[in-house]
């Protein structure tokens, strides 16, 4: 799975600790035996570093850039989804909450959803800082049927972390 190309945004450089995750070779008796009778089969949650660097002050507003798969997960295709939340995040060295940025009311959380932008914030408002820091957390889910498959099949799933501007 792709995960990231380092990006630019405005002087800034937005980098994650491997730009791949591979899972490896999965064998249908290894997944239908962990997880019997289940209707996905849970491929386990990995964590990755996300850091974002900056020449100048900047409000950290972030998204992952990638295909959904409905409102609460990000497309692996035909063969699943996966999800991703942002897990310790710190600017400049101090801990920050993160809150969905365009949300009418704002509303705390970590996951990252489709279109969904997170903004660091402290305080009660966004803050502006030059080193945001985070863990990635990433839970890959396949249908059962992905198990059922006769030919070695790849699953592919593509996003990159972007630095939205804020006004």
């Amino acid at each position: 799975m792709l995960l990231a190309n380092p990006a630019k945004a405005e002087q800034c450089s937005v980098s994650l600790s491997q730009d791949r995750l591979d899972y490896g070779r999965l064998h249908q008796g290894q997944l239908l035996v962990e997880q019997p009778g289940q209707a996905e089969l849970a491929l386990g949650k990995r964590t990755l570093n996300l850091n974002v660097v900056c020449a100048e002050p900047t409000t950290m507003a972030l998204r992952f850039d990638s295909p959904g798969a409905g409102p609460e997960a990000f497309s692996l295709g035909l063969h699943g989804h996966f999800t991703i939340s942002l897990t310790r995040p710190r600017l400049d060295g101090q801990a920050v909450e993160l809150f969905q940025g365009r949300a009418r009311t704002l509303e705390q959380g970590s996951r990252l959803l489709p279109g969904q932008t997170l903004v660091a914030r402290q305080g009660g408002g966004p803050v502006r800082g030059r080193m945001f820091s985070a863990q990635v957390e990433i839970e890959t889910y396949l249908p059962a049927s992905a198990a059922r498959v006769r030919d070695e099949t790849s699953i592919d799933g593509r996003g990159r972390f972007e630095l939205v501007p804020q006004p």
